[in-house]
């Protein structure tokens, strides 16, 4: 390995690690949607590990694809743009729609009061939600939950911009030893840090899941969904 492979090495890790944390759009998606539709941690990880792996791949097939082709990265990096445009809008149409279900869901389960009289002298009352006693029960057994099919459709339009420039210049040494190399490193350390990050935040909100706020979870979810796709919409 020559000083410059391990120097762009180092580089990817760095980059994957930065792009990641400095992009909530790669773990706040996850953690949200784990705690509003109670994913176990198990699923929570698969998941995100799934998506991690579709968002990283598509930028290197791409990549690959612009080597073979002898793409210019300029090009390459103008086709990402458009498909991180893309990604925006399917982040944000996702986020208000299901922003939008949430608040109806959450109506839908407003907390109520009922009074039982046992016998002329004992009377009590009790405050509950039909939505979640019964109906969301129902809901999980037959319904299919398409959320993770979603998110991982997004994730493969979201492109990971830093990958391109640096596997382009060990493959213009035609190096390919030190184009997988370096892609390797990429992908582990933002996968990695998508991990960490997601399965961190899902464990410790886990005792807000009974709180009387939980009602208010789809929509809190759908929100912060929306606030992501806005950010990328406006280059934050």
């Amino acid at each position: 390995m020559n000083a410059e492979i391990l120097t762009l090495t180092g580089t990817a890790a760095f980059i994957g690690l930065t792009h990641t944390l400095i992009g909530p759009d790669h773990y706040v998606p996850f953690i949200v949607m784990s705690q509003a539709r109670r994913w176990s941690t198990l699923k929570t990880a698969l998941i995100t590990f799934v998506c991690g792996v579709g968002h990283v791949a598509s930028s290197v097939l791409l990549g690959f694809l612009g080597i073979a082709l002898g793409t210019f990265v300029g090009k390459l990096e103008a086709f990402e743009s458009v498909r991180g445009n893309l990604a925006g809008w399917a982040l944000l149409g996702f986020g208000l729609a299901y922003f939008v279900w949430g608040l109806h869901r959450a109506w839908r389960n407003k907390p109520h009061t009922h009074s039982h009289t046992h016998s002329a002298s004992l009377e009590h009352q009790h405050e509950h939600t039909h939505h979640d006693d019964h109906t969301h029960v129902h809901d999980r057994e037959t319904r299919a939950d398409i959320t993770p099919w979603i998110l991982f459709t997004v994730f493969v339009f979201g492109p990971c911009e830093p990958l391109i420039p640096l596997v382009m210049y060990p493959a213009a040494e035609h190096n390919m030893w030190g184009v997988f190399l370096v892609t390797a490193v990429f992908a582990t350390v933002t996968i990695g840090c998508m991990l960490c990050v997601v399965l961190a935040a899902t464990l410790g909100l886990r005792p807000l899941a009974a709180s009387r706020m939980a009602r208010y979870n789809h929509a809190l979810a759908g929100f912060a969904i929306l606030a992501c796709g806005l950010a990328i919409k406006l280059g934050l």
